[in-house]
């Protein structure tokens, strides 16, 4: 299907990131399948999250069709864009229709993306997971592949200002082994918060960033002193915590890259 929108969108997307010299750092790309249905659940720290995700699939020659809150849809650009990418809008009322839609577009080959959080953390811990990634995996028998998107919240954040325009901020993408559709929901579940815990907990610790970028908008430590870490962020940071600054990156492996959106 040519989806001249959609291709339009691939082309625009990189492109107003560039002029912000925006650079995506995605990790373990291979682990996004290249052909066949495919979950993608991902924690949610910002606005922009899907921005990272749907590069990623695209650095895969996949397309990524996110499932959307239905109120969006009163937007009449963001409606158009439901329709002409094929966003699944999911209306909390009655989310077994988007539930029954997302099933069948992954039975039918294609990647859907879902925070399983279903909201933004502000805190950017992750939440309570809800049970339908867990239960939409099953039922259409294709893998879950847990994904991290770090550093979008710095770009524009729940409840706090936007940094838009020429930030220059990197955002970290990093992608874990797809679990597979076995077990009950719950243990489906429990494996997949795990495994993207696991995730954003590395690459936090390698984000090349001021560590008081931890839990910053939980607990106000965006204003705090340089060098200070809240008692309340003891999350496996180690000596990084205590050093007050991130280790350097270190990119390994064939599909560990650096993907600059800066114009040249």
């Amino acid at each position: 299907m040519a989806e001249p929108f959609f291709r339009l969108a691939e082309i625009v997307v990189p492109g107003v990131a560039a002029l912000n010299g925006t650079k995506l750092n995605f990790e373990g790309l291979e682990n996004i399948p290249a052909r066949g249905g495919g979950l993608i659940a991902l924690n949610h720290t910002s606005y922009l999250d899907w921005v990272g995700a749907s590069v990623a699939a695209k650095e895969r020659k996949r397309r990524l069709r996110f499932m959307i809150k239905a109120e969006m849809a009163d937007v009449k650009a963001v409606n158009y864009a439901i329709k002409h990418l094929g966003l699944i809008p999911v209306d909390r009322t009655m989310g077994h229709d988007a539930y029954a839609v997302a099933v069948q577009r992954l039975r039918e080959g294609e990647l859907v993306g879902v925070h399983p959080e279903a909201t933004i953390s502000r805190s950017y811990e992750l939440r309570e997971f809800k049970t339908g990634a867990a239960r939409m995996a099953l039922q259409a028998q294709v893998p879950i592949i847990p994904m991290v998107v770090w550093g979008a919240h710095r770009i524009w954040p729940k409840d706090h200002p936007k940094k838009l325009l020429r930030n220059k901020i990197p955002v970290a993408v990093a992608v874990g082994r797809p679990l597979p559709p076995e077990g009950t929901v719950e243990q489906l579940n429990a494996a997949l918060k795990q495994a993207i815990n696991a995730i954003l907990y590395r690459v936090q610790e390698e984000y090349p960033h001021p560590v008081q970028d931890l839990g910053a908008a939980a607990a106000g430590w965006e204003r705090a002193i340089p060098g200070c870490l809240p008692a309340a962020s003891d999350r496996r940071i180690g000596r990084a915590g205590q050093e007050a600054r991130w280790r350097p990156r270190h990119a390994t492996g064939a599909d560990q890259r650096i993907v600059s959106l800066t114009p040249k």
